[in-house]
């Protein structure tokens, strides 16, 4: 991470009720959802690896207040919950992000290792209270594939709370999908959030 040299006393938003804010938007995921049904592999996480490299496009999204100080953390990884099949067993998983592999494959083969040990108790899940999740270097993300919905808000655990909340919901007949993220408007503003989902476009299309 590096200290930034960041007036926060004269953001115009430090001192707004809350500096939370969310935007959806949907992209075309067909291509992504074409490879994983012919080659037999996980759309969750490999949608997941297409936010993760989106979110870290950005710089914005990897900052952070801490010690009354402003930071921006070199990467963000990714923390997500994550269900067996028959929906029973309920975990969350903290995961690497995708640019610490050689390809996209071996990052595959890793989330697919650790969610199966995480769900069968080989190994413990990710544990840490919401209130400390700002001093890591983590974005949480969260799917909801049984629905295509159009907006969402978010639960909001500090007013200026930062870290970054991505849902992604179900792929529709015309392979679209939305994403909701929500952020903090201190560092981020509209333009980073079109950053965002134009790099994440590119993500899946990129397979």
């Amino acid at each position: 991470m590096k200290e930034l040299d960041f007036n926060l006393n004269e953001n115009p938003f430090k001192n707004f009720l809350s500096s939370r804010y969310s935007m959806s938007a949907r992209v075309n995921a067909e291509k992504l959802w074409k490879y994983c049904k012919e080659n037999d592999k996980s759309f969750f996480i490999m949608s997941l690896g297409c936010l993760m490299n989106a979110v870290n496009s950005v710089s914005q999204f990897k900052r952070r207040i801490i010690d009354g100080k402003v930071i921006e953390f070199d990467y963000l990884e990714g923390t997500t919950p994550i269900m067996d099949e028959s929906n029973e067993i309920y975990r969350e998983m903290r995961v690497e992000t995708p640019q610490n592999f050689e390809n996209i494959d071996e990052w595959y083969k890793y989330v697919k290792c650790l969610s199966k040990d995480i769900l069968s108790g080989k190994k413990e899940g990710f544990i840490l209270e919401m209130e400390k999740r700002d001093c890591e270097n983590i974005a949480n993300f969260s799917c909801i594939p049984w629905v295509d919905f159009d907006t969402l808000t978010t639960c909001i655990v500090e007013s200026n709370q930062i870290q970054p909340l991505i849902t992604w919901g179900k792929v529709n007949k015309d392979y679209e999908m939305s994403v909701a993220i929500t952020v903090n408007h201190i560092f981020v503003n509209g333009r980073e959030l079109a950053i965002f989902y134009e790099n994440l476009q590119k993500e899946l299309e990129m397979i």
